[in-house]
């Protein structure tokens, strides 16, 4: 990373919990470093009510080109089924990416090679868990396994299509239960909205075959949490994050939109802490 000496022109791609709050923040705190010159969402009443809320000028954007012609870095924040072709788009008009919907970049070694052929950046923020330092360090020896925990209270997995099918009632639970147990891939498509850390671990430890996702809900449960055991040759790293929930969206955790402002605030300021 450099300093730059001009501000960065920031656009982002939905306004939501994530989007909205990176936004915020941008307004409040990175004034000298950075400046919001786009936002865009395909419900742009969305797009209008943040703007107004910031009190900021025209910089609601009706198109995804129109967005990435603003700006000099896109931090996406949709987790739709478009989050790849979005992020594609961005680095064929040579923009650098905070990607916050990890779990759509799981096996897209296309985005990661077109990134280095357009001279892009794409940065990925840790999320709503502590330790991808150390994973990242891991990776370099072997590891021989990872296991992530997630416990998330019932609402966080509200009209979610899997339990539908499994006939999995959230309104009958009245303790800890295992929704899911089974391998990254499964997690992802069965739990697009709730474990974007596992694929933040499988990303950053090069080891998805050797990673196992426990999935738990139950009433007493208030916040999300996630804990990671991994053992390799290095030896064991166990680490737990007790989340608070986004108060706009109960599946998001708020160290994950902080995660996506501090991600961003040390690539404004040309600084890098840690591995």
């Amino acid at each position: 990373m450099s300093y730059r000496k001009r501000r960065l022109k920031i656009g982002i791609v939905g306004c939501g919990a994530i989007g909205g709050g990176i936004a915020r923040y941008i307004s409040k705190e990175l004034k000298k470093d950075c400046q919001l010159t786009g936002l865009y969402d395909i419900q742009y009443g969305r797009v209008e009510k943040l703007r107004r809320e910031l009190s900021a000028g025209p910089i609601g954007r009706n198109s995804l080109t129109a967005l990435l012609k603003s700006c000099d870095l896109m931090i996406e924040a949709v987790n739709a089924n478009s989050t790849r072709e979005i992020v594609r788009e961005a680095f064929l008009h040579k923009r650098n990416v905070i990607a916050m919907s990890v779990g759509k970049l799981l096996d897209a070694q296309d985005l990661f090679d077109l990134a280095r052929r357009r001279g892009c950046r794409l940065l990925i923020p840790s999320g709503a868990i502590a330790g991808i330092d150390a994973i990242k360090s891991a990776s370099i020896a072997r590891i021989r396994k990872i296991n992530l925990t997630t416990r998330k209270p019932l609402n966080g997995f509200a009209n979610n299509p899997y339990l539908t099918r499994k006939g999995i009632d959230l309104a009958a639970i009245k303790k800890e239960t295992v929704l899911f147990k089974g391998n990254v891939d499964s997690a992802i498509k069965f739990f697009p909205q709730n474990i974007n850390v596992a694929a933040t671990i499988a990303i950053a430890s090069q080891a998805k075959d050797k990673i196992t996702v426990c999935i738990m809900t139950s009433p007493k449960y208030k916040n999300n949490s996630h804990e990671i055991e991994i053992v390799g040759d290095f030896g064991r790293i166990v680490t737990r994050t007790d989340n608070v929930v986004s108060p706009e969206n109960p599946r998001t955790s708020y160290l994950a939109i902080l995660s996506g402002m501090q991600t961003l605030k040390q690539f404004c300021q040309g600084t890098g802490i840690g591995t």
